[in-house]
C-alpha cells in the first residue's frame, strides 16, 4: 500500500483515478480548491484536502505532500487566462516538485499532453500557446529533478468508456479516453520501469501494462 496525493482531485481524470487506486489498496488524498467538491471526491474513496496550490509556497506545498509516497499532478488552470495558466500549470507545478523533493516524497507523476515540449510548435497567437509553454517548462523542471518522475502525455481527451488498451508513441489515433488515462496513471505508479520516462499515448490495441512496460 502506498499513500498517494492527487493534486487537482476534482478533475475528470482524477475522479476516475481515485477509485482505481483505492481498489488497489492505496490511501488516496485528493487536493481540491472548492470545499463544495469534497463529497464527490470522497464518494470515490479518497480523502479530500482543501488547499489552493496556486497560493501555496514551496514550504506550504511540502507540508501538503509530506507523509505521502507519491504525487500525481493532474491540476490545471483550464485555459483562458494566460497569466493564470502560467501561475498554475507552470509555477505551482514547479513549486510542487521542489516541495516533493524537500518533503522526501520520492515518486512524482506529471499528467502533461502528447506533443508537449519546447518544440511544441504552437503559434504564439494561438490561445493554446500559454498552456504549451507552461507545460514545457514544468515538464523540463521535473526531468531535471532527482525525483522518481514519469511524464505522461495523453492525446486528445474523450469521455469514452475505458478500453484498457493504448498505443504508446507521439503518432497515433489522436485521442484517448480519460478513463484510459486514469488506468495508465494507476499502472505507472505500480511499474518501476516507468521511472524517468516520458510516455505519450493514445487509445490503441495494446493492453496498458504491456504498452507502458
Amino acid at each position: 500500500m502506498s499513500r498517494i496525493i492527487v493534486i487537482g482531485g476534482h478533475g475528470k481524470v482524477a475522479l476516475l483515478l481515485a477509485p482505481l487506486l483505492v481498489e488497489e489498496g492505496h490511501e488516496v488524498t485528493s487536493v481540491i480548491r472548492n470545499p463544495d467538491h469534497a463529497a464527490e471526491v470522497e464518494a470515490g474513496g479518497a480523502t479530500a484536502l482543501v488547499a489552493d496550490v496556486e497560493q501555496l509556497d514551496v514550504d506550504g506545498l511540502a507540508e501538503l505532500v509530506g507523509g505521502h509516497d507519491a504525487v500525481v499532478w493532474s491540476a490545471g488552470a483550464g485555459g483562458g487566462d494566460p497569466e493564470r495558466t502560467r501561475a498554475v500549470d507552470q509555477d505551482a507545478a514547479i513549486r510542487s516538485m521542489d516541495a516533493a523533493a524537500a518533503a522526501e516524497v520520492p515518486r512524482y507523476v506529471m499528467v502533461s499532453y502528447c506533443g508537449a515540449g519546447s518544440d511544441h510548435g504552437i503559434d504564439p497567437d494561438n490561445p493554446f500557446y500559454a498552456y504549451a509553454q507552461a507545460k514545457a517548462a514544468a515538464d523540463e523542471h521535473l526531468r531535471a529533478s532527482d525525483l522518481e518522475w514519469t511524464v505522461l502525455g495523453p492525446s486528445g481527451l474523450t469521455l469514452d468508456p475505458p478500453s484498457g488498451t493504448i498505443h504508446v508513441g507521439r503518432e497515433g489515433s489522436g485521442k484517448v479516453s480519460r478513463a484510459n488515462v486514469a488506468r495508465v496513471i494507476t499502472a505507472t505508479l505500480g511499474a518501476n520501469s516507468t521511472v524517468r520516462r516520458t510516455i505519450e499515448f493514445h487509445d490503441g490495441a495494446q493492453p496498458i501494462d504491456d504498452a507502458i512496460g
